[in-house]
């Protein structure tokens, strides 16, 4: 047997694992979770659709796979504590204006539990790490990443899946103008001393 057939197969079925899972997102992207099938994901990376659940297993599995990904959020412990909420701000614009995964997750998070948790790990697990590297106060971390979170995925929601005008209408700077200074609060504003423990 050619020594080279094992290392050749492996190759194929990377790239295979590749298309499938660059088709995945783009038809969960304009699709959604629910819309979206097997049949029409492999369709769009040119493989029979046992193909995709010989990988993958499922849909469920191929989302799990297509949703995972990093945040590349910025060493927030390296910002200027006064530029915090306009860092953040401009890199989650820049990566949801970048990344149809991450506006297929959110559509996907408001109708389908495993989707909302895999959303849920991502934001909570990346999120709260790079916050907790940058506040005064560690107890108060996962609090103020909450709350991070929840304007993060607001403005994501409005703009990106409801795409509300005046939003959608904004572009990337100013948007960064109007909600960093919000994020910027949440991460540095003192909490009140009842609250200041974070629990």
């Amino acid at each position: 047997m050619d020594v080279t057939e094992p290392a050749t197969r492996a190759r194929r079925s990377d790239a295979t694992r590749a298309a499938i899972l660059r088709a995945a997102r783009e038809r969960f992207a304009t699709d959604g979770y629910d819309r979206a099938t097997i049949r029409a994901i492999a369709a769009d990376a040119r493989i029979d659709p046992s193909m995709v659940m010989r990988y993958y297993g499922s849909k469920e599995g191929l989302f799990a796979a297509a949703a995972e990904f990093d945040l590349r959020l910025p060493d927030l412990a390296e910002v200027p504590p006064d530029r915090l909420g306009e860092t953040l701000t401009r890199h989650f614009v820049r990566r949801w204006e970048a990344d149809g995964t991450l506006v297929a997750l959110l559509r996907a998070a408001a109708t389908n539990p495993g989707a909302a948790e895999r959303m849920r790990g991502v934001f909570a697990d990346q999120l709260a790490a790079a916050v907790a590297r940058s506040v005064a106060e560690p107890a108060t971390a996962a609090r103020r990443a909450g709350l991070v979170a929840s304007q993060i995925l607001g403005l994501a929601l409005t703009r990106y899946v409801v795409r509300l005008p005046p939003v959608v209408d904004l572009d990337p700077e100013e948007l960064t103008a109007w909600v960093g200074p919000t994020i910027q609060r949440y991460l540095t504003q003192p909490l009140p001393p009842s609250h200041a423990s974070g629990g």
